[in-house]
């Protein structure tokens, strides 16, 4: 019996099996009032924490990746000079790209595209409205079996609310012409219980080509329980954006005064792309401490990005412009089953869980002038699944120790067609691979509220298939986390808590398909190895402080650098909740020096960029709902700073050959935006 068989199988089992529980008498339970229980969630690991929207909501900008800087170690930038296009993402000295490295989900449901026309695990998050958002799950390592590709660094799951006890419009404006407009609000909130949201976002941003960027978003939530004792929801979301880019610009036009800092060697830059999705999150709870869980999802995604790298280095006529387009349909989902009771008289869990995915891709490079095509590179059809079977078991020896673990097995196939009997490059055949995964934590403690962790953890990532189908190659590369940790909460339940962890990655050999080439690239196995120190919490009546340090070593097995791989990053925002309603908050983030090169000849450079946020509840006297005002200051002292930052080879056009050096997206300068908040 092959596995898509054995998950047919077993899909119709547990599907009868749950019918049958869900239609028997002594499931029937009486309905009590709602009690609310506030608690800290267990966690495997000492990296591993939940981050609640209280953190994040007080900034109004609506950027979802903002968000992720509360994780230690995180960073995101904007990648390209247009905000529409996906953020290059930094943790545990991986250069993620657009997500490569790190796995990004929506209530389960997976955001990394594989086999993107950019770039492997393309995550794009601006389909999120921020305050739908009630909390992320935040899982760095590979230790936990319910998470496969991309999770090599880590893995964060945006979970979106159910419902809201008050409504909001809210509208604000700042320089730059942008403007953004959310609407979110739940018409039921009891049985079945109903959110809708809706954004529109629209900015020039300070470059001298307007980026003209448009971002509209719709999501609608229905959550509610067939029975006493489960809970099914449907959510569906749409997005549409596009943009003009101003690009990585070269360093040395900038510091001989041939361009502006925030000028374009090719205003034709930018993009536009839609995406809507569709999920199921299903659990049935039995009468014997057992759950069924079922999760079922579907995307239409559509990109089509207009760039300039190299400028005219290979036309000097009409310059390198390329265009990739991404057309594909992905779905998939889940199931299993979870079991709580005493094994031999220890405390225990058990979970057994199959996941699988499909994306049906038309994939494609091609060059282009001022957005007109122009040739192609390459131009194939994917068809690429995965199936993952896992199991899950925590066991509780002793009050003072925990033991979680588990294997996952994950199998791929790949089917890569050429469309382009003329292009330069043609991928195409089919191939298909497998990996096992093991995962071991122990916990111990509480000691005077301090816990210890010890975890070990074999993840991957997969790689694009149009170089997984090339002969000889390794479609899965293997990666291997070690930690150890400590969390403590020296001054009680309600005080600051403390973090500290010291972790090893070990990522296997890899091909890399290159999506601005359309070649594959061959790069050896490395290792990276860090510490993180965190703080968060209440420190005195109404300050909170949340802050992090990390210290990162990333290299080649040779002893060369990795490129971009950020050595030290940090993170600190004080939040000060004033009498009369007003909260202020003061952000700073640091990312440090860094090497563009894997010999360390170019570097980029560090910096620092503070934020300032203040809410005010409005002293106004309504009859129906509150009011509130908002500022948000982003980078408050005007630094200069970049953001994405590359060294690479290129041509202007009064150049009489390719030049190597820095290239670079400057940081914002000093921006204000401020807006209203009705509630109701």
């Amino acid at each position: 019996m092959n596995i898509l068989s054995l998950f047919l199988h077993l899909t119709a089992l547990l599907f009868f099996a749950s019918m049958a529980l869900a239609h028997d008498p002594d499931a029937e339970t009486i309905d009590v009032p709602e009690v609310t229980v506030i608690g800290d969630r267990p966690v495997a690991a000492s990296s591993q924490q939940f981050i609640p929207d209280k953190e994040y909501l007080l900034q109004p900008q609506g950027r979802p990746a903002q968000v992720l800087r509360l994780i230690p170690g995180f960073i995101a930038v904007e990648h390209s000079g247009g905000a529409g296009k996906a953020d290059q993402y930094f943790l545990r000295g991986f250069d993620a790209d657009h997500g490569t490295d790190v796995a990004f989900f929506s209530d389960g449901m997976p955001i990394n595209l594989r086999t993107h026309a950019h770039g492997q695990g393309y995550t794009d998050l601006n389909f999120i409205i921020p305050e739908t958002i009630e909390g992320l799950d935040v899982n760095k390592g590979a230790y936990l079996p319910e998470y496969g590709d991309f999770a090599t660094a880590g893995a964060v799951n945006f979970h979106t609310r159910q419902v809201v006890q008050e409504g909001i419009v809210q509208a604000a404006g700042g320089q730059f012409d942008t403007q953004r407009y959310m609407l979110m609000f739940s018409p039921t909130k009891d049985r079945v219980r109903t959110l809708f949201a809706a954004e529109g976002y629209y900015t020039n941003g300070p470059f001298q080509q307007d980026n003209r960027y448009f971002r509209g978003n719709l999501l609608g939530k229905m959550t509610t329980n067939l029975t006493g004792r489960d809970e099914l929801s449907l959510t569906g979301t749409f997005h549409k954006a596009q943009w003009n880019a101003s690009g990585e610009i070269p360093l040395r036009a900038v510091q001989d005064g041939s361009l502006d800092r925030f000028g374009a060697v090719d205003p034709s830059e930018g993009g536009k792309t839609l995406r809507s999705t569709a999920k199921l999150n299903y659990h049935y709870d039995t009468t014997s401490n057992g759950q069924f869980f079922a999760n079922a999802y579907g995307q239409y995604y559509r990109l089509d990005l207009f760039t300039n790298f190299t400028f005219f280095a290979n036309d000097p006529v009409n310059g390198d412009g390329i265009q990739q387009s991404d057309r594909r349909v992905m779905y998939g989902g889940d199931l299993g089953y979870k079991q709580r009771g005493d094994v031999w008289g220890l405390p225990s869990i058990g979970t057994i869980g199959f996941q699988t995915r499909v994306d049906n891709i038309h994939a494609r490079l091609g060059t282009q002038t001022i957005r007109t095509q122009t040739g192609a590179t390459t131009d194939s059809d994917i068809l690429e699944a995965s199936y993952a079977p896992f199991v899950k078991a925590e066991v509780q020896p002793t009050s003072w120790m925990r033991l979680a673990g588990g294997l996952r097995a994950e199998t791929f196939t790949f089917d890569v067609r050429n469309r382009c009997a003329i292009c330069a490059e043609q991928p195409a055949g089919r191939t298909s691979s497998s990996i096992v995964l093991p995962k071991m934590n122990l916990i111990l403690g509480p000691w005077a509220s301090t816990e210890f962790f010890a975890n070990y953890g074999e993840g991957y990532h997969s790689n694009d298939a149009r170089s997984a189908v090339a002969p000889g190659s390794s479609p899965l590369a293997r990666a291997k986390s070690y930690e150890v940790g400590v969390r403590s909460k020296p001054w009680g339940a309600g005080g600051v808590e403390l973090t500290a962890t010291i972790w090893r990655l070990d990522l296997k050999s890899e091909l890399v398909f290159v999506g601005d080439e359309g070649t594959t690239e061959i790069r050896g196995a490395s290792r990276r190895e860090g510490v993180e120190f965190a703080a968060r919490g209440q420190v005195w009546g109404p300050l909170y402080f949340n802050g992090s340090v990390t210290y990162t070593k990333a290299e080649f097995r040779n002893g060369d650098a990795i490129p971009l791989a950020p050595e030290v990053t940090a993170y600190g925002a004080l939040l000060l909740r004033w009498p009369e309603g007003l909260t202020s908050q003061l952000q700073a983030t640091y990312l440090g020096v860094r090497p563009l090169t894997e010999d360390r000849s170019i570097k980029a450079p560090s910096w620092i960029d503070f934020d300032l946020s203040e809410r005010y509840q409005l002293p106004i006297k309504m009859s129906h709902g509150r009011m509130e005002a908002f500022l948000f200051i982003q980078n408050l002292f005007n630094t200069q700073w970049e953001q994405a930052t590359f060294a690479f080879a290129s041509q202007l056009r009064n150049e009489p050959a390719p030049v190597n050096g820095i290239h670079f997206v400057p940081g914002n300068p000093r921006t204000f935006m401020g807006g209203l908040a009705w509630y109701f």
